[in-house]
């Protein structure tokens, strides 16, 4: 069998070179991290939940005309997606003060914003992904004001249906964090989502009881990273009530549903 050369490999995915110019295979790993990598662990079956529910949120986001990298899912841990430039840029859209927002500002978690508020980090590990301006962004060159404009647009409409989405199966979307990339496209080039979407990029609590549903399981130890991670997928419809958890890893005492009962 052929060894697909590896393009790139990151904190959560590894890229492989496709079968075809112009496209990447993604693979999802169990590796979780928080703290620019300061905390690490592997736990079992984590790639495989991110791979499924990236999968349905980006065919969704598809359907609407978003244009995203995505192309199909291929196995339980990989996708084919299309090659782009990604932008140095982690675009994160607010919805409720938690994280490094309510540490920033002193806005007690959970207190909702008088608006979602969408930040710029700039992606570079070595300095922490410091907080930037659109003054930065240009001045530096990493993305053209046009550039920026349709990045906001993107994150807005994406912020408003995943919103949506989320509340339809009782979870409240707090924040997320989208990365963007430059698709190539004879003498075109449009930007386009690219990443991934799942709990390890959003923040998702339940409605009812703010159960935390998210990577925070991993960041402040509350264990049961992968049951929580297999109820989303479960309300999103993407895996049915009696599909087992890709892995057990500890206690979740799973959130709420609308109509259902707390156990």
């Amino acid at each position: 069998m052929k060894t697909r050369r590896r393009i790139y490999e990151g904190k959560a995915k590894i890229l492989y070179e496709g079968p075809e110019p112009g496209t990447l295979v993604q693979f999802f790993k169990d590796d979780a991290t928080a703290f620019n990598a300061q905390k690490k662990e592997v736990i079992d079956g984590k790639g495989v939940l991110n791979n499924r529910i990236s999968e349905h949120i980006f065919l969704l986001l598809n359907r609407m005309g978003i244009p995203t990298h995505f192309m199909k899912r291929l196995n339980m841990r990989e996708q084919l997606i299309r090659e782009v430039e990604i932008i140095p840029l982690e675009v994160v859209v607010r919805n409720v003060a938690a994280g490094s927002l309510s540490k920033r500002l002193g806005i007690e978690e959970g207190t909702m914003l008088p608006r979602s508020i969408i930040e710029f980090y700039y992606k570079n590990d070595a300095l922490n992904d410091p907080m930037v301006t659109e003054e930065h962004v240009t001045a530096f060159g990493w993305a053209s004001p046009q550039e920026i404009d349709d990045i906001m647009s993107l994150a807005i409409r994406i912020n408003d249906f995943l919103s949506g989405l989320f509340l339809g199966v009782g979870i409240q979307l707090v924040d997320f964090k989208m990365e963007c990339g430059r698709l190539y496209e004879g003498d075109m080039v449009r930007v386009v989502v690219a990443d991934e979407f799942s709990p390890d990029n959003c923040r998702l609590w339940d409605i009812n009881t703010k159960e935390k549903m998210d990577k925070d399981r991993f960041r402040q130890d509350l264990g049961g990273l992968v049951e929580a991670y297999t109820e989303v997928a479960r309300r999103l419809g993407i895996m049915n009530e009696n599909e087992p958890s890709p892995a057990a890893n500890g206690p979740f005492m799973v959130a709420s549903r609308p109509g259902r009962t707390r156990h």
